[in-house]
């Protein structure tokens, strides 16, 4: 069985998360997902690889495991992210297009077992991952890295931006490292952005984000065409597109890196 979680530990201030972009299915989960599930279609196609080298001596977290067998960025509880709004759940029952994905639909029990076999050892590597960065540092900065289709009537009207900036209304960082961020976003010549849109952060964001600890947390929401051929399978890595993204993508980790609370803060 693969393990469900990459560490790759770094002496930076910044932390990336990377909960979507694994794409393993135990056999025995696979079986119980039908045609449209088992091609994995909401993946963060590449992210891990859009991101790569960066950010020198950056740690970073990667769930290995898909989306599908539970959702590392979802209340383990499993309360909604956003009610009264259409989206997935701990383990997904639908894809972002509101279709189903299961033969047959895991069980509280089978959700249960999932949750302590995935979602436990990332969200445990992940915080301790932040403690380590934060006891050098005296704080951390939690980056969590995503990517979505910019078009998807399901989950929201109209084109997606292509920078999507999630603090939860500024619940998640200090002002000024989301004031860095959209700042280098807004520059980036021939890109769209916006802070707090229809993405706000997932439950990693809110859930680690503590400014008033020393712990910040930003969610970045990437528009796939920034960066893909098509936003569509076989979902071809655009090397053009990508290294252009790649450019503002490198100023926002660098600007985290170098930022330093004027005031310190204990967990």
């Amino acid at each position: 069985m693969i393990a469900p979680v990459e560490i790759l530990r770094g002496n930076s201030p910044v932390v990336l998360g990377l909960p979507h972009t694994g794409t393993y299915v135990p056999p025995q989960i696979e079986a119980k997902l039908n045609a449209r599930g088992r091609a994995l279609e909401d993946t963060d196609w590449h992210i891990h690889r859009l991101y790569d080298g960066l950010l020198p001596d950056v740690s970073s977290v990667r769930a290995t495991f898909h989306r599908y067998v539970i959702d590392a960025n979802r209340d383990p509880s499993g309360v909604s992210l956003y009610p009264g709004q259409n989206t997935t759940g701990l383990v997904p029952l639908t894809n972002f297009d509101g279709l189903g994905i299961w033969d047959q639909n895991p069980d509280a029990a089978e959700v249960e077992a999932r949750r302590e076999a995935f979602h436990a050892p990332y969200h445990a590597a992940l915080a301790a991952e932040l403690k380590r960065v934060k006891a050098l540092h005296g704080f951390a900065i939690l980056y969590d890295c995503h990517s979505i289709r910019g078009d998807i009537p399901f989950l929201f009207e109209g084109p997606l931006p292509d920078f999507n900036i999630g603090t939860n209304m500024g619940t998640t960082c200090d002002a000024a490292l989301a004031d860095l961020v959209i700042t280098a976003c807004s520059a980036a010549p021939g890109y769209s952005s916006v802070l707090n849109g229809r993405f706000k952060g997932g439950w990693t964001t809110r859930h680690y984000g503590r400014p008033d600890a020393g712990l910040h947390a930003i969610q970045m929401e990437l528009a796939q065409r920034s960066y893909l051929a098509t936003e569509a399978a076989p979902w071809t890595y655009d090397d053009a597109k990508a290294s252009q993204l790649r450019r503002p993508l490198q100023q926002i980790l660098t600007a985290l890196a170098d930022w330093a609370p004027q005031t310190g803060g204990t967990i």
